[in-house]
């Protein structure tokens, strides 16, 4: 009788479960560095920017050009993102991991593949690719981002997550705090010789910083200053006001009250509008609980603390009104009025010229009157994004190409943006900029991401009241909001997407514990 035999592999399971926590380990180590340390990097670059117009204009033109704050940004994040995949395809093909079964992971997918042929059919593939040499808001990044957000919404976490979040970002506030408070206060950093020399220490022989050149922060400019450190602002005022213990709570709310100063100073309505709406999330999940008491006393204290910051800050310069309670209250008490002169010429006419008529009637064209549109200008920038979806709606133009398709030099731009000289490089709303780059096919499945990271664990923090659910969720739901007004940045937006991974990732695993499948 013949026999046959039949190998059978055998797993250890204990020693597959112990190198899956060591991957973990080191991955949520990596995703600490892109949370903590990635924002914080300045260092100068010169780059070769190849430009798909001919154009006499400088900010459409190619040639060599040089970036201060996302170049090096965006290359450490591609870097991480690479060495964490690998360890996360290891994790998954080597050591018997799992991804978790969800819905999300369908809309991650599409957005990619949407993200890759937007790319493939752009008019400026370089650029869309890339993105521009100053913004690096390209389909790289972008892919960076979904892949991020996906391993960390796939890996396990130290019991102590939540610290270890929060504890990494105390420097981005700290030191932003003291390079916005410099330049606020008119003693630039960036005119410092030792800040200059450490910028530069990678730039080629010969190359410097143009004049005029200022540091307001870690992020690019203004903007985003503002609406990234209004997601601070909230973060850490729930983290404070759902800490049970007292000495966290108060450390958590010192760096709250630091955020809103550093959003203040940033001189833009975004991180206001944030905050304002973002304040009664975090109300109500003070109502929930356990120490309300404890709870609303810090949010009080914060409100408080934060009374005095705004005082000296809007005295100091009157548009820290103008753009937070200025958006609801016109009148602002901190301008100082001048006295008005007792004669003036305003009112005088003069009439010394004859007046004199071509033989022929000759019209000139009329022009409109000078303005701006709402938000900014940002309302006139939508409109014409709007128009310009219209000519390829399914696929976009690519991403981060939004410069070289703008209708620029338009005279109804006088009405919208006040000079019609104005270069518009940028969609100033990240979600305009999903569906001008990426179409209506990539725009719907960012949508349906955004919709299931923001209620699936909305859904869990009513029911079970997980306060790391509620600090992140309500980090998340502030990057959303603040997107409306301003686009995706390496320092912005990979923090952000790896912290939504993040709450996901505790969404879904308190969901295995209470369904008894606690891995």
């Amino acid at each position: 009788m013949s026999k046959f035999y039949e190998k059978v592999a055998y797993r250890d399971t204990e020693e597959d479960i112990q190198s899956q926590k060591s991957v973990d380990k080191w991955i949520f180590g990596l995703l600490l560095i892109v949370i903590g340390f990635v924002p914080l990097i300045v260092m100068a670059s010169v780059v070769e920017v190849q430009s798909p117009m001919v154009t006499n204009v400088s900010a459409l033109t190619g040639g060599t050009k040089g970036d201060l704050f996302t170049h090096y940004k965006a290359l450490a994040v591609l870097v991480i993102t690479v060495l964490a995949g690998i360890m996360f395809l290891a994790k998954i093909l080597f050591m018997n991991g799992e991804i978790r079964k969800t819905k999300l992971n369908y809309a991650i997918g599409a957005f990619a593949v949407a993200i890759v042929l937007s790319t493939i059919f752009s008019p400026n593939i370089s650029i869309a690719l890339h993105g521009q040499y100053n913004r690096s808001d390209g389909a790289i990044s972008w892919l960076c981002y979904l892949a991020l957000f996906f391993i960390a919404m796939n890996i396990e976490y130290p019991k102590k997550v939540i610290n270890y979040v929060l504890y990494s970002l105390y420097p981005f506030v700290v030191i932003n705090l003291f390079i916005i408070t410099m330049n606020f206060y008119g003693n630039d950093l960036l005119q410092k010789a030792a800040v200059k020399k450490l910028v530069m220490a990678f730039l080629p022989a010969g190359a410097n910083i143009g004049e005029g050149s200022i540091l307001v922060g870690t992020l690019n400019q203004w903007n985003y200053m503002s609406g990234m450190f209004s997601i601070m602002t909230v973060m850490f005022l729930a983290a404070a006001a759902l800490e049970k213990n007292i000495g966290r709570a108060i450390g958590h709310l010192v760096v709250a009250v630091m955020s809103i100063a550093i959003m203040l100073m940033s001189i833009s309505t975004s991180g206001f509008l944030t905050v304002s709406v973002m304040m009664l999330v975090i109300l109500f999940a003070a109502l929930r609980s356990e120490k309300k008491v404890q709870s609303f006393a810090i949010i009080v204290v914060f409100l408080v603390a934060s009374a005095p910051v705004f005082h000296v800050l809007a005295n100091k310069d009157a548009r820290v009104w103008k753009e937070s309670i200025g958006f609801v209250l016109k009148s602002n008490p901190y301008v100082k009025e001048e006295p008005t002169p007792a004669t003036s010429l305003n009112s005088v006419e003069f009439d010394l010229m004859t007046k004199a008529y071509a033989a022929e009637k000759f019209e000139l064209p009329v022009l409109p009157e000078r303005g701006t549109s709402a938000g900014s200008g940002r309302a006139y920038i939508w409109s014409k994004g709007l128009n310009l979806i219209k000519e390829r709606p399914l696929f976009g133009y690519g991403l981060d190409t939004f410069m070289y398709n703008f209708p620029h030099y338009a005279l109804d731009a006088r009405a919208g943006m006040y000079d019609e000289n104005t270069i518009t490089d940028k969609p100033h709303s990240m979600y305009v900029g999903w569906l001008y780059g990426t179409g209506i096919i990539g725009f719907l499945c960012a949508i349906v991401i955004l919709a299931m990271s923001i209620f699936t664990p909305l859904r869990g923090a009513i029911k079970n009241n997980k306060s790391i659910i509620w600090i992140l969720g309500v980090a998340w739901g502030a990057y959303l909001i603040q997107a409306l007004f301003n686009d995706g940045l390496p320092g912005t937006s990979a923090v952000m997407w790896t912290i939504a991974g993040i709450g996901l990732a505790m969404t879904f695993k308190n969901k295995e514990q209470l369904n008894g499948r606690d891995y």
